[in-house]
């Protein structure tokens, strides 16, 4: 399943996804990541999720972004979920539809059985309809 939380910078998108990842920690049984563009929300996050800052590898696309997605799930057959910060910035999306990648990520999703929790830097009306049933915030 891949969930989004839209809204426009700075209204509210990454306390929102911080606490969600908190209070689903008690609810998992296997492992969460959260992927971020820095590390400045570690001290935010339960010590049971596993940051990764992915300014710390060189992705030159969106293409890349899924391959490193994919590398990670190979690793860790216990994943569950992974949540992406400022998704926009760490899947070389900024100027770039999300379209594909969001698909990509919910086939991924369907075989894996890795939930998706994704938070993006756009308004609700400016997705594709298809995505829309995918919205459980918008700010």
């Amino acid at each position: 399943m891949v969930q989004l939380i839209v809204g426009e910078k700075g209204k509210g998108k990454t306390k929102y996804l911080l606490d969600k990842v908190n209070s689903e920690v008690k609810n998992v049984s296997g492992n969460i990541d959260y992927l971020d563009k820095s590390t400045k929300h570690m001290f935010e996050l339960n010590n049971k999720v596993r940051l990764i800052d992915v300014s710390d590898y060189a992705f030159n696309n969106s293409d890349e972004f899924i391959g490193f997605v994919c590398g990670i799930i190979s690793q860790d057959h216990d994943l569950e979920q992974m949540y992406f910060d400022s998704f926009l910035k760490i899947a070389k999306l900024e100027n770039s539809s999300v379209t594909d990648v969001i698909k990509r990520l919910e086939a991924l999703s369907e075989k894996f059985k890795v939930d998706f929790v994704v938070s993006i830097s756009c308004n609700e009306s400016d997705l594709d309809e298809s995505f829309k049933p995918m919205v459980i915030v918008s700010l």
